[in-house]
C-alpha cells in the first residue's frame, strides 16, 4: 500500500497553497473557503460542549441527537426517506465522507463516472480505492451540465456507480430536475449505485433548485448521499460531514473505515452541528444571498477590467468563477508551464498577488479555465480585481 499512495497524485491546489504563503499581503481567491464566520448557534453550542466537558470518546457513527436531527434535516428539506438514524453516520468533513464510501462500495477495477472537470478528491479518492475514474464531460454551453447520451455512453460492464456533484465544483453547473431524473433512470436501468455529492445544497441562485436523487421513488436504495456542514454553516475548518445510506452491508463496511480513521468524530465539533441544526437557519439564507451579491460583483469586475482575457457566464450555484482564458493569451516570458492555465495561474500569483487555481487540476476538460472563489470578503475582491485591471493594463501597454 505503501508505494501504491506513491501512484496518488496530490491536487495542484497543495501546490497553490505553497506558492501563495510566499506572496505578500496576497488575495486568496484561490481556497474554496467562505470569508463568514460560523453562526452563533454553532459557536454557543461548543462553548456549551466545552464547559461541560464533552471531551471523551463518543459512539463512532455519531452522537445519538446528531443523528436524530440529520435524519430529520435530510426526510424534511432533501426528502429522503430515512428510515432511522442509524441509517445516517457522521464524517470528518465530507472528503472524508468520501474516502468511507469509495473504500466501502468499489472493488479493485471498478469503474465510477466522473464529471470532467471535476473536485480532485473525487477522482482520488477512487483510485485510493483500487478503483477507476472514468470522466465524462460537463459541458459550458450547456450550463456544466452533461450530455445525457454522453454519459450513458461510457456506461460499461466494469462500471459500479455515477458519482455526480451538483452544485458543482469547480464549475457551478446545477443539474436540472429532469437531468438526476434521467441519470437517475440510468443508474436503475444499468443496476448500478449513485454516488451524491450534495456540499453545496444550500448555494443556489437566480431560481436554480437542487434536487437529491435518494429522493426519487425506488432511488434511495441504490444512492449513496454525502454531505458537509462546510459550506451551508461556514464551519470549513471545523471539519464536520455527514453521509446517508440503506443498504445495512454497505453502511457496515463505512463503519469501518470510520472507525479505523477517525474513532469518532470530534466530540466538541458534533455538538457544534447540533447546535447549527437545532438553531435559527436565517444565516443560510443571507449567506446565500451575499454570495450572490459577491458573484455578480465579481462578475462585474470581470467584464470591466478582464474582459478580453477571461470569460463566462455566472454560475447557478457553488461560489466559483470558472472563466474561460481568451486562447490568444500568451503567456509572459519566464512563466514555466506547458499548460495555458497553469501559465495564468503562475503569472497571476506572482505578478498580481491573486490566488486561483488551474482549470486542468480538476481534468483535461477543465484546460483553458481558471477557477476563482467568490466567497471572500468584499475588500479582497475588490482589491484582486483592482490587482487584475493593473496587470492586464501593463501588459496591453507592453503589447
Amino acid at each position: 500500500m505503501g508505494q501504491f499512495l506513491d501512484s496518488i497524485p496530490f491536487s495542484g491546489i497543495i501546490r497553490i497553497r505553497d506558492m501563495m504563503y510566499s506572496v505578500k499581503d496576497p488575495f486568496r481567491l484561490d481556497q474554496g473557503d467562505v470569508s463568514f464566520d460560523a453562526p452563533e448557534t454553532v459557536k454557543a453550542a461548543m462553548h456549551r460542549a466545552i464547559d461541560e466537558n464533552r471531551s471523551h470518546y463518543l459512539q463512532t457513527t455519531g452522537v445519538p441527537r446528531l443523528l436524530e436531527v440529520l435524519a430529520d434535516k435530510l426526510r424534511r428539506q432533501n426528502g429522503i426517506p430515512i428510515g432511522s438514524p442509524d441509517e445516517v453516520m457522521v464524517t470528518t468533513g465530507g472528503i472524508h465522507g468520501l474516502f468511507i464510501v469509495c473504500q466501502a462500495l468499489l472493488e479493485p477495477g471498478d469503474e465510477v463516472i466522473i464529471p470532467d472537470p471535476t473536485w480532485p478528491p473525487c477522482a482520488g479518492n477512487i483510485r485510493l480505492s483500487r478503483g477507476v475514474p472514468v470522466p465524462c464531460p460537463l459541458h459550458e454551453a450547456r450550463g456544466w451540465r452533461y450530455d445525457l447520451d454522453e454519459l450513458a455512453s461510457k456506461i460499461t460492464p466494469k462500471t459500479r456507480a455515477i458519482y455526480i456533484n451538483s452544485p458543482h465544483n469547480p464549475t457551478g453547473g446545477v443539474l436540472t430536475g429532469a437531468d438526476v431524473e434521467a441519470i437517475a433512470a440510468m443508474a436503475e436501468r444499468h443496476g448500478i449505485w449513485l454516488i451524491s455529492d450534495e456540499a453545496y445544497e444550500d448555494v443556489t441562485y437566480d431560481g436554480a433548485r437542487h434536487v437529491s436523487p435518494a429522493s426519487l421513488p425506488g432511488m434511495y436504495e441504490r444512492t449513496i448521499s454525502f454531505y458537509t456542514f462546510s459550506k451551508t454553516y461556514a464551519m470549513t475548518g471545523l471539519r464536520l460531514g455527514y453521509v446517508a445510506a440503506r443498504d445495512a452491508t454497505l453502511r457496515d463496511r463505512m463503519k469501518k473505515a470510520l472507525f479505523y480513521t477517525a474513532s469518532n468524530v470530534a466530540s466538541v465539533v458534533q455538538f457544534g452541528g447540533i447546535g447549527a441544526l437545532e438553531g435559527s437557519q436565517a444565516c443560510v439564507g443571507e449567506f446565500r444571498a451575499e454570495l450572490q451579491a459577491r458573484r455578480d460583483l465579481f462578475y462585474a469586475g470581470i467584464r470591466e477590467y478582464a474582459g478580453g482575457v477571461f470569460s463566462g457566464e455566472p454560475p447557478k450555484g457553488a461560489f466559483y468563477a470558472f472563466v474561460r482564458i481568451n486562447p490568444e493569451w500568451v503567456a509572459p516570458s519566464g512563466t514555466p508551464s506547458g499548460s495555458r492555465s497553469w501559465a495564468m495561474t503562475e503569472f497571476l500569483i506572482s505578478q498580481g498577488r491573486i490566488g486561483c487555481v488551474p482549470g486542468v487540476d480538476f481534468g483535461a476538460n477543465g484546460e483553458g479555465y481558471l477557477r476563482f472563489c467568490f466567497a471572500r470578503d468584499r475588500r479582497e475582491l475588490t482589491g484582486a480585481l483592482q490587482s487584475m485591471s493593473e496587470l492586464f493594463a501593463a501588459a496591453a501597454r507592453r503589447a
